[in-house]
């Protein structure tokens, strides 16, 4: 799985980048055959001035099926970056379960048709 990590306005640290590549193996271990490739995007909203304004933002890129795109913004780094990812491996779960059940019902229907 490729992943492309982009911090705007800050240094990344190499202990963001491993947080980031832990969480984000965990979150999509199940769909990684499906994977094409995950962006993240972080930034720092307000700056130095603090608050709930840490953004991370997840783009997974799957085969044959719409990319889906996470966002979530926390005052923390880490702890946008654990619930964007566990989002992110949620949705991508479900969509490839929904693929795979249409694909299934497709089949079925196709069968029916030549008399099988």
């Amino acid at each position: 799985m490729q992943i492309d990590i982009q911090a705007r306005d800050f240094p990344l640290t190499e202990a963001l980048r491993n947080h980031i590549e832990r969480r984000l193996g965990f979150a999509l271990s199940t769909c990684v055959t499906y994977i094409r490739r995950v962006q993240v995007r972080l930034h720092d909203i307000n700056g130095p001035r603090g608050g709930a304004d840490k953004c991370c933002l997840i783009q997974v890129r799957l085969d044959n099926l719409p990319d889906v795109v996470v966002k979530d913004t926390e005052a923390d780094f880490y702890a946008a970056i654990d619930r964007a990812a566990g989002r992110a491996g949620r949705t991508v779960a479900r969509r490839l379960t929904r693929q795979r059940t249409r694909e299934r019902s497709l089949t079925a229907q196709a069968a029916g048709r030549t008399g099988r």
